[in-house]
């Protein structure tokens, strides 16, 4: 019998890491570029309304074309209720919002952006590509979080595998 004649020999088994440096573009490619926006001339009872009715903590600033230009977070609404309670709905957006918005692109290494975001104490990073920086999405720090836990369960489950056989 020819298996009787094989030579023993052992069979390796790899574990497959396929997306060990994960990108902004992977959290985009699963949940879209969708980009909810304000102008800055909207009113912040407008911003409020707008938060409220998707459910998000922030809304991206953009200028008549379309051009980033601010963000606006539940933070900045709640620092303004602070210095001008009672009056602080029927201001403008662009007199609340973060101006000095810091952004990344989608081949940015997603440890690389959940750092930035940690350094700089925020929750919401506009994604920008090419020279014109044409906004094509927003990630959050729970977005970097979540795809992060899915790949360690994901690395888990087949270093469990390898194990058991």
């Amino acid at each position: 019998m020819r298996q009787d004649q094989a030579a023993p020999g052992s069979k390796s088994q790899s574990v497959n890491l396929s997306n060990a440096h994960p990108t902004v573009a992977d959290i985009l490619g699963g949940k879209g570029g969708e980009v909810f926006s304000i102008t800055p001339t909207e009113t912040l009872g407008r911003a409020v309304e707008e938060l409220r009715d998707r459910r998000i903590g922030a809304l991206v600033v953009t200028d008549g074309a379309g051009k980033l230009a601010g963000i606006l977070s539940e933070r900045d609404i709640v620092r303004k209720l602070a210095e001008t309670p009672g009056q602080t709905l029927p201001q403008q957006v662009g007199d609340v919002m973060t101006r000095k918005v810091v952004t990344c692109a989608p081949d940015d290494p997603l440890l690389s952006v959940l750092k930035r975001m940690t350094a700089g104490r925020f929750r919401h990073m506009p994604v920008v590509e090419g020279e014109g920086e044409e906004l094509i999405g927003v990630v959050t720090i729970g977005d970097v979080i979540h795809h992060r836990l899915t790949q360690l369960e994901h690395e888990a489950l087949q270093l469990k595998q390898l194990i058991v056989g």
